[in-house]
């Protein structure tokens, strides 16, 4: 379980199936802003596997990490983020 102000990376997956992680996140590095507690994991319950509650997060992306050089310094992304996405940086 994580807790606000981790530094965490998101996983570099690439499932044949229903996924919520956007792809542009993938493989770069956050901070975790919020913890939502416990809730339904959309990729097991689409698929039939039932609700398998995962804790879910806010986790915030500098532009510049996810756009490199040319990024925005000033922009930043948030992204709810299941904790199986997650790993630790």
């Amino acid at each position: 379980m994580f807790k606000p102000g981790d530094r965490v990376r998101a996983k570099n997956i690439h499932p044949a199936t229903h996924t919520r992680l956007p792809r542009y996140v993938r493989g770069h590095l956050g901070t975790v802003e919020r913890d939502h507690g416990c809730h339904v994991f959309p990729d097991s319950a689409a698929h039939g596997g039932g609700d398998d509650p995962q804790w879910l997060y806010t986790v915030v992306f500098d532009g510049a990490e996810l756009w490199g050089p040319d990024g925005d310094p000033t922009v930043t992304v948030s992204v709810d983020a299941f904790e199986p996405y997650l790993e630790p940086a």
